[in-house]
Parts: C-alpha cells; structure tokens; sequence
C-alpha cells in the first residue's frame, strides 16, 4: 500500500457513504472488504454520523447473557458486550455459587456528583472564601436555573465546598449535584459554567476550569455475598484464595490486574447499555488510591462456615435517561432485559457483577490457573482463525482440549487433516 496523506479536507463535510468510499480507494480495498464497511447493523448512517464525527462505519462486539444473579432477592439477567470468551460464563458461574448462600446484597448511594470550578488570581483568598460561603445560597439557586426538572424534583445543585488548590494564588469551589437516575455530565457542566460569573464577582479572581469530576467518592455502591466453599473446590482453594487475596490487597503489581478484572464484567454491561464505561474506568481506579496506597476494590475474608464473604465498595456513577442508552435501539433493549427501574438499583446490579467476575477470577487463579479454563473457551476463536468452518471449528477446537495443546500452530495442523479426510 502507498503512503497516504492524514491530511483530508472537508472530510467532516462527507457523508458517511463517501468517507468509506474514499477510504476505500485510499486504501485499494477489495469489494469484499468494501461490503464489510457498509454493514453498520442496527445502526444506520443517519444514526452513526449524529453520534461521532467523521463516522463510517462500526463495529461490532458479541453480546451474551450471564445467568443465575440474585440481587437484593430478584432475579436479573445481564447483558455483557465483551470480545473475551471467559468473562460471561465465569461470572455466571460466580453467581450460581453465590445464589447457593442467598445471592447477592447491595446498596447504593444518593447520586450526589461534582462540579468543580476552578478559580485563579485570588488576591485575598481568606476573604474570598468568606465572601463564596455567604452567598452559598443564591450560588445554588443560580445552578438550579440549568434545569427545571431536577429543581421540580427537589434535587440539583444541593451543596458547595471550597478547597485550596495545591498550587498558586487560587481555589477550587466543588458543586455538589444530586443529578438522579442521569449520569449527570451535561448538566453538572452546565450548572459551573452558569455560576462561574458570579463566582468571579465574587472572588476577584478568573475562572478557568468548569466542568464536573468523574471522581465520584458521594455516589458509591457496595455489594456483599458468600461463596460457597464446596462449590468452590473445597478448603484448599479457599486457602489459596484469600492468599492470592491478601497480594492484591498489599501489592499495586498484582492489585492492578485484580481490579482490571472487575472492570471485565462492569464494563461488558456498560458496553452493552452504551454507558460511560471510560468514566467508569477512571473512577474506580482513583477511588481505589483515595485517601490511600491503591488497592484491592474488592474484600474477602473467610467466614465461620469455611465459605468466602466478598464485598465490593465501587463509585458506579451511571444513568438510565439521557444519552446513548436512550437513542440506540439495542442499548434500549439491553436496559429492558436487565429491568431496572433507576440508576441506583442499575448501579446495585453492576456492582454486584464486578464481584461476581472478581471471584471467578480469583478462584480460577488459585485452583487451576487462569490460562487452562480460559484457553478452553478461546479454542473455538483459534480454529476459526486457523481457517477451520462450520462443524470443523468445534470438532479441532475439542481435539485440542483432549490433546491439552490449544496453539494455531496445531489449529492447522489438525485442519489439515480433517480437510484431507474429507476430500
């Protein structure tokens, strides 16, 4: 392929259909591959070209059900968009050993989110201070003009706090918003830049920053639940399971992948929901350093039966209105499969899934060692990869599961013979 040139104007004036053109031929696809741009599922070009820029095509992720969750004494089923074949059947599996002990208890907060104001060139910063929390009342008053409905409802803009910045001759005002069953960024967003003039007024100083944190140490969910030690493999795995516990606890090395295993199944339905799962991302993991070395998100301990007690404590700040999760059709119906009936009980159902995942992984660790189970389930992708079609990918995938050799390099090998029986 020659080299191309980045530099493309009026590209955004395009229509989706004449950027996969151009690209096309850029690119010297073959019409096989032009086709493939041009399936955009449920999603058509008018759909695409409204929600990001210079659209062209999308994507497509599997989406599966993970079974078996109790949560609070209901029932759910949980949609999960994820290309990793392990992460859906092992957290159904968590779910079938905690609904042995009584499922899943969880627990959420207010949806109280920040909004953050930052405001530089303060030649009396004590005064200012003085001067912000005298008029705490009518800054409020002036965020809850941003929108009606929260205001009607009694919530919105519900507090401030003022904090020095680390650094400079400045503060930081902390807008706190009870924004309901939205996550909240727009209008959180909106209510800073509406009183940054007024805090100016007030202050003497220049705004700089107003937008919201995606911090949110005042919207957490926790989740507890009791893992049942036979199904789990008995006193030995539990032994190695709370070893194995107790190194993500105090090694960052090792609490990075413990908790990005967490993420696994909370992003999967995020993904599925079309929920900020970045947001999510950003704010689990600072909240796991809050105040302290990072860490497990997650907690273990064993219980006076033998069994595993696990719990979760995560900021889950997402919405049910609002968004993409009210636009796209089967983001609409991921929402209705899981059946909530507000953000906070959304938030209670995917903390609970972050624990059930967590605990599969760890589990799988301590007794046979995540790469066995995981290959398992990754055989039927090699052999497709190999070449393998239809039937051919089951029958190489399992004669690689018997034969305990799961490469692509045996993939085709066994391709070729089951071709040349068929011959």
């Amino acid at each position: 392929m020659e080299k191309i040139s980045s530099r493309l104007p009026e590209f955004r004036k395009l229509s989706p259909e004449q950027r996969r053109e151009l690209l096309s031929n850029m690119l010297g696809l073959s019409e096989a591959e032009r086709e493939t741009l041009k399936a955009t599922g449920s999603l058509n070009d008018s759909d695409i070209n409204r929600m990001i820029e210079n659209s062209f095509t999308t994507v497509e992720i599997p989406v599966g059900i993970a079974t078996n969750f109790l949560i609070n004494g209901r029932d759910y089923l949980i949609p999960m968009a994820i290309e990793e074949p392990s992460v859906v059947a092992a957290c159904s599996n968590a779910a079938r050993i905690a609904r042995t002990k009584g499922g899943f208890i969880a627990i959420s907060t207010e949806n109280i989110m920040i909004g953050q104001v930052q405001i530089i060139n303060i030649w009396n910063k004590d005064l200012a201070r003085i001067n912000i929390l005298k008029e705490k009342a009518k800054i409020i008053q002036i965020a809850n003009t941003v929108s009606k409905t929260l205001s009607e409802r009694g919530k919105g803009a519900i507090d401030i706090d003022i904090r020095d910045m680390p650094y400079g001759n400045g503060l930081v005002l902390h807008l706190k918003v009870d924004v309901m069953d939205a996550m909240g960024a727009n209008v959180i967003n909106g209510m800073c830049e509406r009183i940054a003039p007024f805090l100016e007024e007030l202050t003497g100083g220049e705004v700089v920053l107003r937008i919201l944190s995606n911090l949110t140490p005042y919207r957490v969910t926790r989740a507890y639940a009791t893992f049942d030690r036979d199904l789990m493999g008995g006193e030995r795995v539990v032994r190695r399971f709370i070893e194995a516990y107790e190194l993500a606890r105090t090694d960052i090395f090792r609490a990075t992948t413990h908790n990005k295993g967490i993420m696994n199944g909370i992003d999967a339905v995020l993904l599925a929901t079309l929920n900020d799962w970045r947001q999510a991302e950003a704010d689990a993991h600072a909240f796991a350093s809050f105040g302290h070395p990072y860490t497990s998100m997650t907690r273990y301990s064993v219980d006076q039966d033998g069994n595993i007690s696990g719990s979760i404590e995560i900021p889950l700040a997402l919405g049910t209105v609002g968004g993409s999760t009210s636009i796209v059709n089967k983001a609409k119906i991921a929402m209705k499969i899981l059946n909530v009936s507000s953000s906070r009980e959304f938030q209670e159902v995917v903390a609970c899934v972050g624990l059930a995942q967590n605990f599969a992984a760890v589990r799988a660790l301590s007794d046979e060692g995540i790469q066995k189970g995981h290959m398992k389930l990754h055989s039927r992708n090699i052999a497709a990869s190999a070449g393998a079609k239809g039937e051919q990918i089951d029958i190489i995938s399992e004669q690689m599961i018997r034969d305990n050799n799961i490469s692509m390099s045996y993939a085709r090998e066994l391709l070729k013979k089951e071709s040349g029986l068929n011959e």
